[in-house]
């Protein structure tokens, strides 16, 4: 893979990169609310988020598409080799917390059913011991969701500053637009900071970028859509009437 294919990939690169965090986010948290509420996640879940080698799970995939586009990019800075770490490390704890869930889900109630079954004596003091260890399990999945989460919510942070500098980014904004419901469950009370840290006081703009990109690639009723939105942000705005105009000439 060469870095200049890399280079001329990196817009999608980053657009890739903001899907699959929030979309690792959203399946994640999920996971971490079950957890809460009874102590067990589900492990054919993580082990999909997961993957293998010949078959990536979505974190893989975001882990090596924040290598594409962190490590190849001469502007990234210091939050960007945070950005490229903590996303590699939301990918290696998740790796930790499927096999403790793993072990929880398959050999918790193996244990005890052999410690409630017909034992000798001796065979049911070794029994419990190891089922102590076991047990541990659970306190193991509580410090990785803890520390997964705290890593996210840094990730948060960390990338509205890293995107700024992506504002002409159409792949990125007609993600934004597209699967804003995701995006704003993602992040939230921070929603608003991200939108500001890319497009400034000129919200419009990723409006009109996603709608370029929908009406170029035949999606115009979505593109018009955007364009109303455009309008609601600054309807003087001459790129937003712009876009207006065009939308109309080819709905008509």
């Amino acid at each position: 893979m060469s870095k200049a294919w890399i280079q001329a990939k990196h817009p999608e690169f980053v657009r890739d990169l903001f899907k699959f965090f929030c979309q690792a986010c959203d399946q994640l948290e999920q996971q971490f609310i079950r957890f809460d509420e009874d102590g067990t996640v589900e492990f054919d879940v993580l082990k999909d988020l997961v993957g293998t080698e010949m078959n990536k799970g979505l974190l893989w995939r975001m882990k090596d598409t924040a290598h594409h586009v962190f490590r190849n990019d001469p502007h990234a800075q210091l939050g960007g080799q945070f950005l490229d770490w903590a996303l590699g490390y939301i990918f290696h704890e998740t790796l930790k917390l499927k096999e403790d869930a793993y072990q929880k889900q398959n050999y918790a109630p193996w244990f005890h059913r052999l410690y409630e079954g017909d034992l000798n004596a001796s065979e049911k003091d070794v029994t419990g011991q190891l089922f102590q260890v076991l047990n541990q399990t659970e306190e193991s999945m509580r410090r990785e969701i803890a520390r997964i989460r705290f890593i996210i919510a840094k990730c948060r942070q960390l990338l509205p500053y890293y995107l700024h500098r992506y504002s002409d980014n159409v792949l990125l904004a007609r993600y934004i637009f597209s699967q804003n419901d995701l995006v704003r469950a993602v992040f939230a009370d921070e929603y608003e900071g991200l939108l500001f840290a890319i497009y400034g006081h000129e919200r419009e703009r990723m409006y009109i970028l996603a709608s370029q990109s929908l009406r170029l690639g035949g999606w115009v009723d979505e593109a018009a859509h955007a364009v109303g939105e455009a309008l609601k942000e600054n309807p003087s705005s001459k790129m937003v009437l712009q876009e207006k105009k065009i939308i109309d000439n080819w709905s008509n």
